[in-house]
């Protein structure tokens, strides 16, 4: 697994060598980046931007995030083995000042004192067994961290019927293999 892009583009991350998390694959994730460097229907920008990353895993996501400008990347992983890894490479990478890592669950906003503020992009890639989206989203509203424009990008399995738009405005929706992304606002 590699950074695709940005300062760190090359760079490789390691990854679990347990079968219990499930990395956000190479081309998924340049997909997504794809779609928001270059989509009309969307106005989130990375360069700059505040971005949550729950259920980091690796941190692919968050460390691209920051590879490619963003201001800051507050992780969200609860899994020891992921975890460690995670840390393992925000620390290689040298990006410990861009990042700030919880260790509660990402089903546990509320009480995980996140510090107050707004970000532009959030990330939710939860296992794809979980069934508890909308409560994900209920917890993202409760405690205040989304504005009018705070993009959020949801990665399921294609085949999983969450029903986002019923509580979600989904701007745009990309199938990629296994992979359902949904890029939405919060209604």
């Amino acid at each position: 697994m590699r950074i695709i892009s940005g300062n760190l583009r090359g760079k490789k991350l390691t990854v679990p060598l347990d079968k219990s998390t499930r990395p956000l694959k190479d081309m998924v994730r340049e997909s997504i980046f794809n779609v928001l460097e270059h989509s009309n229907k969307l106005s989130a920008k990375i360069n700059n931007s505040k971005v949550l990353d729950l259920f980091s895993g690796t941190g692919s996501f968050g460390i691209e995030c920051l590879s490619r400008g963003a201001a800051e990347v507050i992780f969200f992983e609860n899994y020891h083995n992921s975890l460690k890894i995670l840390k393992q490479n925000i620390f290689n990478l040298k990006l410990e000042n861009k990042s700030k890592v919880y260790t509660n669950s990402a089903y546990d906003l509320e009480n995980s004192n996140l510090e107050p503020k707004i970000f532009d992009i959030i990330f939710l890639d939860p296992p794809f067994r979980d069934k508890e989206v909308k409560d994900l989203i209920d917890q993202i509203k409760k405690v205040r961290i989304t504005n009018l424009q705070t993009l959020l990008i949801i990665h399921r399995n294609k085949k999983s019927d969450d029903k986002i738009s019923q509580f979600l405005n989904v701007l745009e929706e990309k199938n990629y293999g296994l992979s359902k992304i949904f890029f939405c606002k919060i209604n």
